[in-house]
């Protein structure tokens, strides 16, 4: 790790412009799960975290609490409530699937997984469209780049969240 102040390197056009796209994509990003929020009436919080529920489930890795928690920064008491409220309302199901019957698997409900699906469809036309017509070189290129800003960033939580990396004023 180099010792670098983000904030007053000189950074070459292209990598400055790469820091603000991705900015901008959080914010789209963050945009879009206001309106799957406002699509499914759930607060942004819940919708959040039924679209990682959903995401995860789709990509065949379904999500146990403890993993939700992390991926949307609440703590483990403030995801089991928000858990017992997406059950409560019929968007979440929660299941023992594995051997160890002590864990437990989140698994989107059909008729919520089949809402959320109606969203992508109106909000995901244009990201679908970039997505294909993308050639798959440049696809790799964005793969490989975004897998590493990722591990950095995970690296940088790790770190902070270790106590070695923090500075105080």
């Amino acid at each position: 790790m180099t010792d670098v102040d983000p904030l007053s390197a000189d950074w070459l056009p292209a990598q400055a412009e790469v820091m603000h796209l991705l900015r901008d994509w959080v914010v789209g990003s963050t945009a879009l799960n206001q309106h799957l929020a406002a699509w499914m009436r759930l607060s942004a919080s819940d919708a959040n975290a039924l679209g990682q529920i959903i995401w995860a489930a789709e990509a065949g890795t379904p999500l146990s609490p403890a993993q939700l928690s992390r991926q949307i920064g609440m703590t483990t008491g403030a995801t089991t409530i928000l858990l017992n409220r997406l059950e409560a309302a019929g968007h979440v199901l929660r299941s023992r699937e594995s051997a160890d019957r002590r864990r437990v698997t989140l698994r989107p409900a059909p008729a919520s997984r089949e809402q959320a699906r109606r969203f992508l469809s109106v909000a995901g036309v244009e990201i679908a469209d970039v997505l294909r017509t993308t050639s798959p070189a440049e696809l790799r290129t964005v793969v490989v780049f975004l897998a590493r800003i990722t591990e950095a960033a995970a690296e940088a939580d790790r770190r902070l969240v270790a106590g070695s990396g923090s500075r105080t004023p």
